[in-house]
C-alpha cells in the first residue's frame, strides 16, 4: 500500500512546485492603450523612441501601434484646433474689413448730404424789384398772352 500513495503525493508537490513557480514569475505589463498614451506625452515619446530603435520589433508590437495611432490622432487634433484658429482669424479680419468699409462708405455718404438744419446762416440782402419797361394798360401782367 505504500506504493500506491507514493505518485499521488508526487503529482501533488510537482503541482505546488509548478503552481508556486508560475505565481514568484513578474506579470507581464499590458500595452498602454491609445487614449492613456495620448494623455501622457512623455510616455508616448518614450514608446516612439523605443520602437524607431527597433523598427522590426515595431511592426508587431501592441505597443508601438497603439503608439503611432496616438501620434496620428494627436497630429490631426494639432491640425483641426490650427484650422479653427485661422478660420477664427480670417472672420476677425474680415469684420475689421467691413467695419472699415461700412465707415467709409458713412463718410461719403455724410460729405454728399446736405443736411438743412445745420447750415450755416447767411444774411440774405434783399432783392430790388426790376423795372417794368413794359407799358401798363392797367390789365396787370399779360403772362405771355397776346394781347386782343
Amino acid at each position: 500500500m505504500p506504493n500506491s500513495n507514493l505518485p499521488i503525493v508526487a503529482r501533488v508537490c510537482l503541482c505546488a512546485v509548478l503552481l508556486i513557480a508560475g505565481a514568484c514569475s513578474p506579470r507581464r505589463i499590458p500595452p498602454m492603450t491609445v487614449s492613456d498614451l495620448m494623455d501622457d506625452r512623455v510616455a508616448l515619446d518614450g514608446v516612439m523612441l523605443k520602437c524607431n530603435e527597433n523598427p522590426e520589433k515595431a511592426r508587431t508590437d501592441m505597443d508601438c501601434l497603439n503608439a503611432r495611432i496616438a501620434a496620428e490622432r494627436l497630429a490631426s487634433q494639432a491640425d483641426a484646433a490650427a484650422a479653427a484658429k485661422r478660420a477664427a482669424e480670417f472672420e476677425r479680419r474680415r469684420e475689421q474689413l467691413r467695419l472699415a468699409e461700412e465707415k467709409q462708405r458713412q463718410e461719403q455718404q455724410s460729405k454728399t448730404e446736405v443736411d438743412a438744419y445745420h447750415l450755416p446762416v447767411v444774411p440774405v440782402d434783399p432783392v430790388e424789384p426790376a423795372p417794368n419797361t413794359a407799358p401798363d394798360d392797367g390789365k396787370g401782367p399779360t403772362l405771355g398772352r397776346a394781347n386782343p
